[in-house]
C-alpha cells in the first residue's frame, strides 16, 4: 500500500536525497569543512537564507536540516500564507519545546513575497529562538527582505547544478527501485540523457520532471520501455531557459548585456542578447536599453550608434519578431564596434549635480527672448550678440551661464572616434576665447 501511495508523489520530490552525501552540486557550501555542512552535521541550527535559482536544493537542505538535528520541520508558503498562518506557526512551535524540548524549524519558501507586516510578524521569535528561520528565496535578498531579519540570518548563495550533476541525478533516478523509475528498467541512452540535462539547465527539479513525462511515454521496444529521440524532442520541445522577466536573471542579463557592448566585445554581446530573446524577454524592452547604450557609452564618439539604435527599435515595432531581431542583432554588434565615449553622460550627470546645488538661477538678460515691447524696455535681448554674424559663426568670449556663476567645462571629449574632431573645435573656440579677452 505504501509503495502504491509513494508512487502519485512526482518523481522529483521522492528522488530528494536524505543525506548529505546525495546530495548534488553546491560543493562551495557543502563540501568537507565548510560551515553550512559542519553546522548540518553537529545539528548546530542558525536562521538562514538560502538564495539560489530554482531547483538547486533549497527545499532539500532546509529538511536536510531539520532532519540531522532532529527539529521540528514547519513549512509556509510566502504566497499563501498571512499573519495568522505564521502566529499558527509560532504557537506550534513553542507547544513542540514546551512538551518535546525541540527545536523548530520554520521553513518560509518563496520568502520574496514576504511582505513587511508578515516578516514582522515573526521576527520577534526568530529572535528569541522560538523558531528557526530558514527562507528559501530566487531574489536578492538584500532587496527583499528587511534588514532587522537579514542581520539575524546568513545567507547562503546557491548556484545553478552543472549539467554533469544533472546526469548523476537522471541515472540515479533511472536506476532507483524504490524512489525511482529503476523497477521499469526504462532505456534511455547517453547522449539522450545529456540532451535531457542540458534542456534542464540547471534545475535539478526541471530534469526530474521532464525524465518522468518521457518515462510516460516510453514505448515498448523488444519488451523494455525506451525514451527514444521523437519522444524527447517532443517533451523538451518549447522549454526556454531560466530567464525570471521580474527578477536577477532579468537584470544581471542584461547588465552582461550592457557591459559586453560597454567592454567592445560583439561576440559576447551577441551572446547575451539571444540568451535573453531565447528566454522570452520583451524585444522592446531590450531596444530601449540599446538606446541608452549607445548615449551612454558611445555618445558623440559616433553618433550614428543612436540613429541605427532607434532605427532597430523601429524596425522591431514594425516587423515584430523574429525578423525584428535581426536589427536588434545588428545594432548590438554595431555599439559594441563603435568608438567608446562616456563624455556626455559624465558631462549631463556633472550639470545636474550643478543645477541641485545651486537652484533655479535667472537667465541673464542679455539671453532672454524680447517678443513685446516691454520686455525691449526692461533690455530683454540687449548686448546679446548674434553669432552668425561674428567671424567663423562664433562669439568669442560671450557667456551663457547664470550671472555670478563661473563657467564650467563639463564636457570632456574622449580622444576616440568623432570626438576626437570635436576635442579639436573646442580647443580651438577656447583659443579664441583667450585671444578676445586679451
Amino acid at each position: 500500500m505504501t509503495q502504491a501511495v509513494e508512487a502519485w508523489r512526482p518523481l522529483a520530490d521522492r528522488m530528494r536525497p536524505h543525506t548529505l552525501d546525495a546530495f548534488a552540486g553546491q560543493s562551495h557550501i557543502l563540501g568537507e569543512g565548510k560551515p553550512l555542512r559542519r553546522a548540518i552535521e553537529e545539528g548546530n541550527l542558525h536562521s538562514m537564507v538560502l538564495w539560489g535559482p530554482p531547483g538547486t536544493g533549497k527545499t532539500t537542505l532546509a529538511r536536510l536540516l531539520a532532519e540531522q538535528s532532529k527539529a521540528e520541520f514547519l513549512s509556509l508558503s510566502a504566497v499563501l500564507a498571512g499573519v495568522k498562518d505564521i502566529r499558527n506557526a509560532v504557537a506550534a512551535a513553542q507547544q513542540v519545546r514546551e512538551m518535546e524540548s525541540r527545536l523548530t524549524i520554520l521553513f518560509i519558501d518563496e520568502a520574496h513575497r514576504f511582505n513587511k507586516a508578515q516578516q514582522d510578524a515573526f521576527l520577534p521569535h526568530v529572535e528569541d529562538g522560538t523558531v528557526i528561520f530558514i527562507g528559501a528565496t530566487t531574489e536578492n535578498p538584500s532587496f527583499e527582505l528587511n534588514s532587522a531579519l537579514l542581520s539575524r540570518a546568513r545567507t547562503y548563495v546557491l548556484k545553478r547544478l552543472e549539467t554533469e550533476d544533472l546526469r548523476k541525478i537522471i541515472d540515479l533516478a533511472l536506476t532507483d527501485c524504490l524512489n525511482g523509475l529503476g523497477d521499469r528498467e526504462i532505456g534511455l541512452a547517453d547522449d539522450l540523457r545529456d540532451r535531457l540535462a542540458q534542456a534542464a539547465d540547471g534545475d535539478a527539479r526541471r530534469a526530474l520532471n521532464l525524465l518522468e513525462i518521457a518515462s510516460d511515454l516510453a514505448e515498448e521496444i523488444d519488451g523494455r520501455p525506451v525514451i527514444h529521440e521523437a519522444i524527447l524532442n517532443e517533451v523538451i520541445t518549447g522549454g526556454s531557459r531560466r530567464f525570471d522577466k521580474g527578477g536577477d536573471d532579468f537584470y544581471d542579463q542584461i547588465s552582461a548585456l550592457h557591459k559586453s557592448v560597454r567592454g567592445s566585445s560583439p561576440d559576447a554581446a551577441l551572446y547575451w542578447l539571444t540568451r535573453m530573446l531565447d528566454g522570452g524577454c520583451d524585444p522592446l524592452y531590450i531596444a530601449r536599453r540599446i538606446v541608452r547604450m549607445a548615449s551612454e557609452d558611445i555618445g558623440n564618439a559616433d553618433p550614428r550608434a543612436l540613429t541605427l539604435s532607434l532605427n532597430a527599435w523601429d524596425v522591431q515595432e514594425r516587423l515584430g519578431s523574429p525578423e525584428g531581431e535581426l536589427a536588434l542583432a545588428q545594432a548590438v554588434i554595431y555599439l559594441a564596434c563603435a568608438a567608446k565615449s562616456n563624455a556626455v553622460y559624465k558631462a549631463y550627470n556633472m550639470a545636474r549635480s550643478d543645477i541641485g546645488r545651486t537652484g533655479s538661477l535667472e537667465v541673464p538678460v542679455h539671453l532672454r527672448n524680447a517678443p513685446t515691447k516691454l520686455m525691449k524696455e526692461l533690455g530683454y535681448g540687449k548686448a546679446y550678440r548674434y553669432a552668425h554674424d561674428e567671424p567663423e559663426a562664433y562669439a568669442a568670449g560671450e557667456d551663457y551661464f547664470p550671472e555670478n556663476m563661473p563657467a564650467h567645462d563639463y564636457y570632456q571629449p574622449a580622444g576616440r572616434g568623432l570626438e576626437i574632431k570635436i576635442a579639436e573645435k573646442l580647443a580651438h573656440l577656447r583659443d579664441l576665447d583667450k585671444k578676445h579677452k586679451s
